[in-house]
């Protein structure tokens, strides 16, 4: 029998990066929403309720697995691995708010996690290394990997596969290497262990390979076009993969037996169940299970409600190759069967061209979608011999030529971010700015069908990449901004009738907003109530660079001063040299998560001397790589600055670097923008865990961001501020301010919530650094006197009506309101 659909699962309001299923009655997932989910099959059909939702992470949830049963956990455990590198396990027998166990040690993103039949849990992350952890202690790690570990893979309780971004699959004996395979020729994204032959591997080369535990390739299969993220085994023996092409292939004795296509951008993650069927999750965050078994298909008018919205789906004709619309033949193609299951035939009805393909199992073809032309820009943009609606220039950095970035609006736009990532070496962790960058830059170019489309049982929108999109509707969530990467999301904009009461979502820790497509005649289980946000003791600091190109900077500007004769005496000294060359290279290494030569002598008061030095010396339009050295040493070397005398001369001269003395009458010339913008970084790490408030350097501190006007900051600028509060606010949770202090700094708080009008980011920022404030006079007993309470109150309801909309915003205003 073929596989039809058998039931769908809407709760997640994003991406479904991961699902599993251990039994025929229960999966769990993870989401992008921050949340995983373990659902419970209902007892009279084939239908499945989401049990328990697990707030998992404040950030992206992109790895699930399952512990078995054990005495303390009777139903056993989810293990979640998440953007913030924390594992968490939960007990699905009394599940609360809290892990049961929190496994911490990777150092970037966890997006791989399995499980031995013994309970031994195996994580991979951007990091480059997996870790084995073993009664949720960890056991040993896996390091030799040169990119990210993407995959991992228990073959028995000692043995254990890991895949990687470096091409490769690496075989581990516990804590010892045992054998590298090589072979595909793109990152390796999905393994799954074969019994009695191997294991399978799946690859963003669009390939998948079937391996021998020693290393032999036995076949590959051959049949998806383009990445291949996911992989499960059938009990029967086959294999089920989901990939970038909106499609799970089912493959049986090495061919392709059956293509399910999704109508959604991304397969991240497919499943099989003990007793045969598949569960997919995408990017549309719905979940789906398809079976074998008649018995637990879908009702009729389900079955053609789906296949009527895949039919619905645009297709870019550039993934097709070249299309000529008057060589096409008509519907009437369509009489003359298919040869294999999967292929794809193109016909012209009318004026549309629409793509179907063979169904081998019902022997019929099927309407994938119709195949829409050029978009976006209007003209195809060539790029390494291959056609995409743009090809942005992307400035990594002054003086250096821009990077290529090429998409299509029908891509994933962090498939297409994380390929831009990896091509150019560049750190993984910058693939939300990228995503920004794409949605911004591709605004108003909607996914999907030709016009507008809502989907007629949920009501929801599909993906638009219109990342300054605004919904009209009071309750609808603005353009989001992530509070610690300052990265824009995925928004989608519901099309529900009005008279549709709205679900609009917000994560309480980021504020993501999410897809509200619920259905109506059955709706998903609301989200969980938000817990309380504050305190938020969450300094963030801005800490990534790329050292060797700002050394390379650095010393490139000295030698251009050097060899004018006019500036000349303006040049590194000897000993700034030989300094400037040692605080690069420990900062490379502090900067590297993998490092492994930890030896290299550590700054000293004297490095931040020489800093001094040539913030005072050189002229403004020579201090960028300078400044933005200043930044590193006080993210990664806070003890450096506990002489407060030491720190409010490092403080004087970023402020001469910054021309804090001249006019601020707009415009500013570029460099000093620049140099502005880096100074409110470094002031920004100057607040970290531990820092010591003794000294005047606080009260200077402030002092100087009150005499910056609000109006002449650039948008990054006022959110690089709003930082500099925050942090000031997590550093008052630990040691509070003295009241003249806390005054200003209240009302630099206040100055941005009352001028701030378009980006709800920065006003998030300092509602918290208000919030934090107000909780640490209260814990110390420190009462609000009638006029600041009055000035709090008339701040929150003067917010910008567009900005006080957005329900995080809405939700933290209210919980402020608790302190008045």
């Amino acid at each position: 029998m073929p596989y039809k659909l058998s039931a769908t699962l809407k709760a997640h309001t994003s991406d479904v990066r991961a699902v599993i299923s251990p039994a025929n009655d229960i999966i769990l997932s993870a989401s992008r929403d921050s949340t995983a989910i373990s659902w419970q099959k209902a007892s009279s059909s084939s239908s499945f309720i989401a049990e328990t939702v697990i707030k998992a992470s404040s950030r992206y949830v992109n790895a699930v697995a399952y512990v078995p049963p054990t005495p303390d956990a009777p139903k056993g455990y989810a293990v979640t691995g998440s953007q913030d590198s924390i594992i968490n396990v939960f007990s699905l027998s009394s599940p609360k708010e809290d892990p049961d166990f929190s496994l911490l040690g990777h150092s970037d993103n966890v997006c791989t996690l399995d499980v031995t039949p013994g309970g031994t849990i195996i994580s991979g992350s951007w990091d480059r290394t997996a870790k084995v952890w073993k009664n949720f202690n960890l056991a040993y790690e896996l390091t030799g990997h040169e990119q990210s570990v993407w995959a991992v893979l228990a073959v028995d309780e000692e043995l254990v596969l890991t895949g990687s971004a470096d091409k490769t699959i690496k075989l581990w004996n516990q804590h010892k290497l045992v054998s590298t395979f090589k072979g595909h020729q793109d990152a390796v994204r999905g393994l799954a262990l074969i019994p009695e032959l191997g294991f399978a591997s799946a690859s963003n080369d669009s390939e998948i390979r079937v391996w021998t535990i020693g290393g032999d390739l036995i076949y590959s299969l051959s049949g998806h076009t383009s990445f291949v993220y996911s992989l499960s085994v059938l009990p029967s023996g086959g294999i089920v993969s989901g990939g970038e092409d909106r499609a799970v292939r089912v493959w049986k004795d090495g061919e392709c037996a059956q293509v399910l296509v999704h109508p959604a951008i991304s397969v991240w993650t497919v499943s099989s169940m003990p007793n045969g069927d598949i569960v997919s999750g995408c990017s549309d965050g719905i979940i789906r299970v398809f079976s074998e078994s008649e018995e637990r298909w879908a009702s009729p008018q389900e079955l053609q409600a789906y296949e009527d919205l895949v039919a619905s789906q645009a297709l870019p004709s550039q993934e097709l190759g070249d299309i000529k619309k008057n060589d096409l033949p008509g519907p009437e193609a369509l009489n003359a069967p298919g040869k294999k299951p999967g292929e794809q035939k193109m016909v012209k009805n009318g004026d549309i061209v629409e793509l179907h393909q063979w169904d081998a199992t019902n022997n019929s073809w099927q309407k994938i979608g119709d195949v829409v032309g050029a978009v976006g820009q209007g003209t195809k943009k060539l790029y390494q011999g291959k056609e995409y609606d743009y090809v942005f220039d992307v400035d990594i950095q002054d003086g250096v030529p821009p990077l290529k970035l090429p998409f299509n609006v029908t891509e994933n736009p962090y498939a297409a971010a994380q390929r831009f990532l990896e091509v150019n070496d560049l750190p993984l962790s910058y693939i939300d700015q990228v995503v920004e960058f794409i949605n911004k830059n591709t605004s108003g170019v909607s996914l999907g069908s030709n016009e507008d489309y809502v989907d007629p049982f949920t009501g929801g929108s599909r993906y638009r990449s219109s990342g300054n999109s605004v919904p009209t509707h009071p309750s609808g969530s603005s353009a989001y901004v992530d509070p610690y990467t300052g990265a824009s999301r995925y928004s989608g904009n519901s099309a529900a009738p009005p008279s549709a009461p709205s679900s609009a979502y917000a994560d309480p820790f980021t504020g993501a907003s999410r897809y509200s497509g619920a259905s109506q005649t059955t709706p998903a289980p609301p989200p969980p109530a938000p817990s309380k946000r504050i305190p938020m003791a969450a300094w963030n600091l801005y800490k990534p660079a790329n050292v060797p190109l700002m050394s390379r900077k650095t010393f490139e500007i000295d030698g251009r001063l050097r060899d004018e004769i006019s500036t000349s005496s303006l040049a590194l000294y000897p000993q700034e040299i030989s300094s400037f060359e040692d605080t690069f290279a420990y900062l490379t290494q502090a900067t590297d998560p993998n490092s492994k030569n930890l030896n290299l002598p550590a700054p000293t008061a004297s490095s931040v001397e020489s800093i001094i030095q040539v913030l005072e010396r050189w002229p403004s339009t020579a201090l960028y790589p300078v400044v933005d050295l200043t930044r590193l040493v006080v993210a990664f070397c806070p003890g450096l600055l506990e002489d407060s005398a030491l720190k409010s001369r490092l403080l004087q001269a970023l402020l001469v670097s910054g021309e804090w003395s001249s006019s601020w009458a707009p415009p500013l010339v570029k460099s000093r923008e620049i140099n502005l913008t880096l100074v409110l970084k470094t002031l920004a790490n100057m607040f970290q865990e531990g820092t010591s408030v003794d000294g005047t350097w606080v009260n200077e501190t402030l002092f100087a961001l009150s005499q910056l006007p609000y109006e002449i900051l650039s948008k990054v600028q006022r959110t690089c501020l709003a930082t500099v509060l925050f942090n000031m606010s997590c550093t008052q949770l630990r040691t509070p301010f003295d009241d003249y202090p806390r005054q200003q700094f209240l009302e630099e708080a206040f100055k941005i919530l009352k001028n701030e009008t378009a980006d709800s980011e920065t006003v998030y920022r300092a509602l918290f650094a208000v919030g934090n404030t107000l909780h640490a006079m209260k814990s110390n007993s420190i009462p609000l006197e009638p006029a600041q309470n009055q000035t709090v109150l008339d701040t929150l309801s003067s917010l910008s009506p567009a900005i006080a909309g957005d329900a995080r915003v809405r939700d933290l205003v209210g919980e402020l309101a608790t302190f008045l």
